[in-house]
C-alpha cells in the first residue's frame, strides 16, 4: 500500500483528520435533531426564545462543522504532499541505482511517466479520499442508527433507493474499470512519442519527417482521447444519478409520510409525525450523500490503485545489479582483468561477448577495435557494473567487480560514454561532478580542462568558469560536450578511465592533442580505449581486437598488422579511405 511511505509528520496529521472528520459528522448529524425539536416547538403556546436558542444551537453546529472541514482540507493536503514528496525522493533514489537492464525493462518514458503523472495523481486523488473515506462511511453507519427505530415505511423505502443506486454504481464501475487501468499505458505511450520527437528534432527535420511523427504522436494521442471518452461516458450518470435518486427518495418519503399522518389520531400526533418525516428526511439524504462521496472516490479510486501500483513497482523493484552483502576492499591500482567472460543481454540467447579474457596493468593504455556490433561498448560497460557478466569475471585490483559496493568501484573508475552527458548548471558544476566534488578546486578544474584542449573555449566565454550551459549542452558542438566529459573524468582523478569510442567527435589534431595530455596527466593510471579509428589507438600499449564477441587477436599496432587478418583489413581499409579523400 502507497501510504506504508508516509513518514511520522504525515501519520500524525492523518490521526489528526480521522478526528477532526469524526467531529464534523458528529456535529452534521446534530443539525438534523435539533430541526426535529424546533418543529416540534412550533405549536401555539411555544415561546419565541425557546425556538431561537435551538436555532442558534443549530448554528453553531454548522460554523463548528465548517471550521473542522476546513482544518480537515488543510491537513489532507499537507498529508497528500508530503506523501508525493516522499514518494518523488524514493523514486528518484531507486532509479538511480537501477542497471541499465532495469532501466530497459521499464523504460526511460515509463519511469518519467510514474515520477511525474503517477505522482499528480496519488496527490490530486489523496485530499478528497482522506475526507470521503472516513466521513462517509461514519455518516452512512450513525445515520441508518438513527433511523433504524423509525417507519418501516421509511426505512424500507431508503434501503430499495440504496440497493439501486450500489448495483447502478457496481455497474457503471465494472464496465469502466477496464480502461481505467489502459488510461497510464496511453499517458505512458504519449510519453514516449513526445520524448523521441524531441531529442530527435534534428534528424526528423533533417530527413523532412515531420508529418510522419506527428501521425505517430496522433494516432498515440488518438488512443488515449479514445479511451478518455469512453470512461467519462461510462462514468458520466453516476453522480447524476445520485441525485436524481436522492430527489426521489425525498419525494417517496414524503409521499409515504402523507399516509402515515393522514392516519394520526390527532394534530397532535400530526405534528410529531410531521417532524419525524422532516428529521428522517434529512439522515436519508446524508445517507445517499454518503453513497455519493462513495462514488466520488469509487470512481477515482482505480487510477488511484493503478498509480500506486506503478509506483511500487519502481520503489519495490530490487536492482539486478546491486552491492555485494560482503563487500571487499582492496587497495587501488588501477589492474582490470577480464577472465573468460561471455555475456547475454537478458531475454536474449544470443552471445554479445564470448570467452574475452585480456588484462590491463596500472599505467598501459589498452585499446579495444572491431567491426560494428561486436560487442565493444558492451565490454566497457561489464568494468562499472552498468551490466554483469553471464559467467566468467571482471576483476579490478584483484577482485571480482561484483565483490565491491558501487561506491567504492565507481571511485576508481573515470567513465566517459559514447553520447556526452552535460547537466544543467555552469561548466565548473559539469567538470567538478560527483562525489567528494568538494575537495577539488578550481585549479583542479582548469588542469582537467587543459587536458581535454578545452579550457581555451571556456577561458574565452565571458563567465569562464561560471558560464551556465543550456540544456543537454545544446549551446556546445558535438566535440566540445564530449572533451567536456573527459574533462569530468580527468577532475575525478581515478585509477581507471574508460574511454567509449570518446574520440570519434574530434578532429585528428585534437585527437592526438587530447591523446597525448592524458598519457602525461595520468601516466600512473590505466586507459581502456574503445575507438574505430585505428590512428587513435596505434599508439597504445595492447590491443585487442574483437569480431562477433571473441577476441581475434591482442598485441601491439605492428604486431596485429603481421598476425591479425582482421585488424590488418580494418587499418589498410581507413588507409585507403585517407588516400581517396587526398
Amino acid at each position: 500500500m502507497i501510504l506504508r511511505h508516509l513518514s511520522w509528520r504525515g501519520r500524525l496529521m492523518l490521526a489528526i483528520c480521522v478526528f477532526l472528520i469524526a467531529g464534523q459528522v458528529y456535529l452534521d448529524l446534530r443539525i438534523p435533531e435539533y430541526m426535529g425539536v424546533i418543529t416540534d416547538h412550533l405549536q401555539a403556546g411555544t415561546a419565541t426564545d425557546v425556538i431561537a436558542r435551538d436555532g442558534a444551537a443549530m448554528v453553531v453546529c454548522a460554523l463548528l462543522s465548517l471550521l473542522l472541514a476546513a482544518c480537515t482540507a488543510v491537513l489532507a493536503a499537507r498529508v497528500s504532499t508530503d506523501l508525493c514528496h516522499t514518494l518523488r525522493r524514493l523514486l528518484f533514489s531507486s532509479v538511480g541505482a537501477f542497471s541499465r537492464q532495469d532501466v530497459d525493462g521499464f523504460s526511460a518514458s515509463s519511469l518519467i511517466t510514474r515520477s511525474t503523472n503517477d505522482v499528480y495523481q496519488i496527490q490530486q486523488f489523496l485530499p478528497r479520499a482522506i475526507n470521503m473515506v472516513v466521513k462517509a462511511p461514519m455518516i452512512g453507519i450513525m445515520a441508518v442508527w438513527k433511523i433504524s427505530s423509525s417507519s418501516f415505511q421509511w426505512t424500507s423505502v431508503t434501503v430499495i433507493a440504496m440497493i439501486v443506486l450500489l448495483a447502478a454504481f457496481s455497474v457503471m464501475l465494472y464496465r469502466g474499470m477496464p480502461y481505467m487501468r489502459s488510461m497510464q499505458r496511453h499517458v505512458d505511450s504519449v510519453n514516449k512519442m513526445t520524448r523521441e520527437g524531441l531529442e530527435g528534432a534534428r534528424g526528423i527535420r533533417a530527413y523532412n519527417a515531420e508529418s510522419r511523427q506527428q501521425a505517430r504522436l496522433t494516432e498515440a494521442s488518438g488512443r488515449l482521447l479514445d479511451n478518455s471518452i469512453t470512461l467519462v461516458r461510462v462514468m458520466a450518470p453516476m453522480h447524476a444519478l445520485a441525485s436524481s435518486m436522492m430527489n426521489f427518495l425525498t419525494l417517496a418519503i414524503y409521499w409515504v409520510g402523507a399516509g402515515i399522518i393522514q392516519s394520526a389520531a390527532g394534530p397532535g400526533e400530526q405534528m410529531s409525525l410531521f417532524s419525524d418525516m422532516i428529521v428522517f428526511t434529512s439522515y436519508a439524504t446524508q445517507i445517499i450523500s454518503a453513497v455519493m462521496m462513495a462514488s466520488g472516490i469509487i470512481r477515482g479510486l482505480p487510477r488511484f490503485m493503478v498509480s500506486s501500483r506503478r509506483i511500487c513497482e519502481v520503489i519495490d523493484h530490487v536492482p539486478s545489479v546491486r552491492d555485494p552483502d560482503a563487500p571487499v576492499a582492496t587497495e587501488a591500482l588501477g589492474r582490470v582483468e577480464f577472465r573468460d567472460v561471455t555475456f547475454r543481454y537478458p531475454g536474449t540467447d544470443r552471445e554479445v561477448l564470448s570467452g574475452v579474457s585480456f588484462v590491463a596493468e596500472p599505467g598501459e593504455t589498452v585499446a579495444v577495435i572491431g567491426p560494428t556490433a561486436s560487442g565493444k561498448s558492451t565490454l566497457l560497460s561489464l568494468i562499472p557494473r552498468l551490466y554483469d557478466v553471464t559467467s566468467g569475471s571482471v576483476l579490478v585490483d584483484g577482485a571480482d567487480v561484483r565483490s565491491y559496493t558501487f561506491e567504492d568501484l565507481n571511485s576508481r573508475i573515470g567513465y566517459v560514454p559514447q553520447t556526452a552527458v552535460v547537466f544543467s548548471g555552469t561548466v565548473r558544476d559539469n567538470v567538478n561532478y560527483g562525489g567528494v566534488s568538494d575537495s577539488r578546486d578550481d585549479a583542479d578544474v582548469e588542469m582537467a580542462l587543459r587536458v581535454s584542449q578545452l579550457w581555451e573555449f571556456v577561458s574565452g566565454l565571458p563567465d569562464g568558469l561560471d558560464t551556465d550551459l543550456a540544456q543537454h549542452g545544446w549551446s556546445l558542438s558535438g566535440g566540445q560536450r564530449q572533451r567536456l566529459a573527459i574533462a569530468r573524468a580527468v577532475c575525478r582523478g581515478p585509477r581507471i578511465y574508460l574511454f567509449d569510442d570518446t574520440f570519434s567527435a574530434l578532429d585528428y589534431r585534437t585527437d592526438r592533442d587530447v591523446r597525448d595530455a592524458l598519457g602525461r596527466e595520468t601516466s600512473g593510471a590505466t586507459r581502456i580505449v574503445v575507438a574505430q579509428r585505428v590512428g587513435t589507438i596505434m599508439d597504445a600499449d595492447r590491443i585487442v581486437v574483437l569480431d562477433s564477441g571473441r577476441v581475434v587477436g591482442i598485441g601491439t599496432h605492428d604486431e596485429l598488422l603481421e598476425s591479425c587478418p582482421l585488424y590488418r583489413e580494418i587499418a589498410e581499409s581507413q588507409m585507403e579511405a585517407c588516400d581517396a579523400r587526398r
